[in-house]
């Protein structure tokens, strides 16, 4: 019988880690090719990891909610063949370094002795294995910041930890001078006012998402800072559009035509006339991209959000946008997004009218410079402007928002932007193919 050990695959570009949710089968287990042993969670979206090899599994190296890189062994699988050896994919696992044997020893020992009373304001992303290390090397939230983390955005990992424990005598004279260092060069910590809990009142931990949310928010209002400008649109001609069109591409395509293929349209029409909305800052260098994937914010069945992307949208019909809305919504619905889904976007939609909001703020997500929500549509009362003079009619109207990155994109960027925007509504042309 020879070993085989399972790696956490490549989830596509930006994404070096993940953290286990729960493993589908037990020490012990035979699984088949294709069985998909183990669910985990990115920053992005959660995914099953298959095996490409039929075998028994005879060691889990990583347990739950423990972070592994990609390329790293998950799990030891026991297969036919001869010899010790893993299979070939082994050769590309990405080389760890491990601290002494002693080190592990104190670290990993039975959680039964006394752990200090450390605790973390939260400003630091800590996976719950490397909380629990800190806490049990009493290592403070400052000592941390002087950790350079290895893992996705800067993360302290497992390894980071474990590495500077067992250097940590070497690192005091530079913690000392962190300390002795005039109160103006270091930064204060955050203080959060005490919320009281009243009887009655429950407290609901925040899921995993939520608290990848939360982080992703605050940064981005941190980073970038946003100005809104808004505009009242006359959509008439869009709701008779696609009144008319629909029935057609559902019999034609077996593809429902909701509003935003319409939206997503105009949006990609207007950054062709304005490039430099599609653009990231990096430094003080800005990156003009090439392709235009437009971002669709997805409200989730549990409450979450989560953005999936069109890629290349400007190459896509109305009924190709259509087609590629509905698959990325019915599998964000159902958690069947891969990760690179999630990535690479360019430029983000919000439609906060499928709530029945006339009109939202929404915040820019990074490393974009630009969001667009889209209100309700409501009949009301307008102006309209006739050879024979002006009159008043019912017409549909819809609010929309336009949130920019004001180091980069000044008033006149993002207000001509959205005036292009509403122009290709207001003047949908009836004659528009589908």
């Amino acid at each position: 019988m020879a070993e085989y050990k399972l790696l956490l695959p490549s989830m596509g570009e930006g994404v070096m880690e993940a953290t286990i949710i729960t493993w589908l089968f037990n020490e012990g287990d035979t699984v088949k090719e294709d069985d998909s042993v183990v669910e985990i969670a990115t920053d992005k979206v959660d995914s099953d990891v298959p095996t490409p090899i039929s075998g028994k599994i005879i060691k889990i190296l990583k347990q739950k909610d423990e972070v592994a890189k990609v390329g790293e062994a998950i799990a030891i699988l026991e297969i036919d063949g001869e010899g010790a050896s893993v299979s070939t994919a082994e050769e590309a696992q990405v080389e760890v370094v491990s601290p002494d044997q002693e080190t592990i020893n104190t670290i990993e020992a039975p959680l039964n002795g006394s752990i200090s009373n450390v605790e973390f304001s939260g400003d630091i992303y800590l996976s719950p294995l490397v909380k629990s290390i800190a806490q049990q090397e009493n290592i403070s939230e400052t000592e941390l910041q002087t950790i350079k983390g290895s893992g996705l955005e800067g993360r302290i990992t497992k390894e980071d930890i474990l590495s500077y424990v067992s250097t940590r005598g070497n690192q005091e004279p530079a913690l000392q001078k962190v300390a002795e260092a005039p109160k103006a060069a270091v930064a204060a910590p955050a203080v959060t006012t005490p919320i009281s809990v009243a009887a009655g009142d429950e407290i609901i931990p925040m899921d995993r998402m939520r608290k990848i949310i939360a982080e992703n928010m605050v940064k981005a209002k941190h980073v970038a800072p946003h100005v809104t400008s808004f505009i009242e649109t006359d959509v008439t001609n869009v709701v008779k559009w696609r009144a008319k069109h629909k029935d057609i591409l559902e019999k034609r395509d077996g593809e429902k035509l909701t509003f935003m293929p319409i939206f997503v349209k105009a949006i990609v029409k207007a950054i062709q006339d304005f490039p430099m909305i599609n653009v990231s800052v990096n430094g003080e260098n800005i990156i003009k991209k090439k392709n235009i994937n437009i971002g669709m914010a997805t409200a989730l069945p549990d409450g979450n959000l989560i953005v999936p992307v069109i890629k290349n949208a400007d190459q896509l019909s109305i009924s190709g946008l259509a087609k590629a809305i509905n698959d990325l919504a019915y599998r964000a619905r159902n958690k069947k997004l891969r990760p690179e889904d999630t990535q690479g976007a360019t430029y983000t939609i919000s439609n906060v009218g499928s709530f029945g909001n006339l009109m939202g703020t929404p915040i820019i997500p990074q490393p974009q410079v630009a969001i667009l929500a889209i209100g309700a549509i409501v009949k009301k009362p307008a102006v309209l402007e006739t050879k024979d003079g002006d009159v008043i009619a019912i017409r549909q109207l819809m609010f929309m928002s336009h949130s920019y990155d004001h180091r980069v994109v000044d008033g006149s960027l993002g207000g001509m932007f959205l005036k292009h925007v509403h122009d290709y509504l207001q003047n949908w042309d009836m004659n528009t193919e589908i």
